[in-house]
C-alpha cells in the first residue's frame, strides 16, 4: 500500500513538473529510479525511496540549493521519459554506455560495476557452461548486461537463452528456484544477494568489461549536469562519503 502511495504521488509530482525548466524557477528536481536495485535503490521497510545513489543525491541536492523527489520507474523507459521531460535526472545505478551518450549526457562517473555471472551455490556449471551451453540465462530488460548479451550471441557465437525481467532480484530468486540455470547481473546486486540475502548462488565469471555509473540528464540540461558534477565532487571529499560506502558497501 505505501509503494502504491508513492508511486500515485510520484504521478502527480511528473504531472504538476512536466515540461517545467531547469534552473533557478524550478527547485524541486525528480529523480526516477529503480526501486529494486539494491543497494543503490530501493524502498526500505516504510516504503520510502533509499539506497546509495538515493542518500547521495539527497546530500547533493541541499549543497548545491535543490530539492530532489525520487520516483520508481519502469527501467525500460526510463530513459524516454528522461527525454519527455517527465523526470529530470537518472540517478539510479545507470551504466554511461556509448548508445545512451547518444541521447543523454552523464555525470561524471561515480562508481565501478563488473558483470558477472551467477549459479546455484550447488550447480557445476561454469562460466562457458553458462554462455556457450544452450542454458538459460536472466538478465534485467533495458540493461547494458542485457544488449551485451544479445550482440554476443551473433557477435561471438555464445548460445544461451534469455529470459528476461524486470529487475536483478528477480532474476536470481527464480535461479534459486531452479527456473532459470545463471543470471547476468552487476556486481553491487550479486553481493546484496550473497551477503546480506544469504541467497544460495556464487559468482562463476564475468562476461564483460566492468562498467561505470553516471547521472544522466537531457542533453540541453547543462546547468543542472554543472551543479551535480560539483556536487559530486564535493561530496567525495565529505567525510559523508565514506560514511555512505560503510552503510551500502560493508566489508
Amino acid at each position: 500500500m505505501k509503494f502504491r502511495t508513492l508511486l500515485a504521488a510520484c504521478a502527480v509530482l511528473l504531472l504538476a513538473f512536466s515540461g517545467s525548466a531547469i534552473g533557478a524557477e524550478k527547485k524541486v528536481l525528480v529523480n526516477g529510479i529503480d526501486a529494486n536495485y539494491p543497494p543503490f535503490a530501493f524502498m526500505d521497510k516504510t516504503g520510502k525511496p533509499s539506497g546509495f545513489d538515493v542518500d547521495a543525491m539527497n546530500w547533493i541536492a541541499k549543497k548545491m540549493g535543490f530539492t530532489v523527489e525520487h520516483c520508481p520507474m519502469d527501467w525500460d523507459g526510463i530513459v524516454p521519459s528522461l527525454q519527455a521531460k517527465k523526470i529530470d535526472m537518472v540517478c539510479s545505478g545507470m551504466s554511461i554506455s556509448p548508445e545512451r551518450k547518444e541521447r543523454v549526457n552523464f555525470s561524471t562517473p561515480y562508481w565501478t560495476v563488473r558483470k558477472q555471472l551467477l549459479t546455484r551455490a550447488d550447480s557445476n556449471l561454469t562460466k562457458d557452461d553458462l554462455l556457450k551451453g544452450k542454458k538459460t540465462l536472466g538478465v534485467q530488460s533495458g540493461t547494458n548486461e542485457a544488449e551485451l548479451l544479445k550482440q554476443n550471441i551473433e557477435k561471438l557465437g555464445w548460445n544461451y537463452t534469455l529470459k528476461f525481467y524486470d529487475s536483478p532480484p528477480m532474476a536470481i530468486d527464480d535461479l534459486v528456484n531452479g527456473r532459470i540455470d545463471g543470471a547476468a547481473v552487476d556486481s553491487a546486486p550479486a553481493e546484496v544477494a550473497i551477503k546480506k540475502g544469504k541467497k544460495p548462488v556464487k559468482v562463476v565469471g564475468e562476461f564483460a568489461e566492468p562498467d561505470e555509473f553516471g547521472v544522466a540528464v537531457r542533453k540541453e540540461d547543462k546547468e543542472l549536469l554543472a551543479k551535480i558534477n560539483e556536487g559530486y565532487a564535493l561530496l567525495m571529499k565529505d567525510p559523508y562519503w565514506g560514511e555512505l560506502k560503510a552503510k551500502y558497501f560493508p566489508e
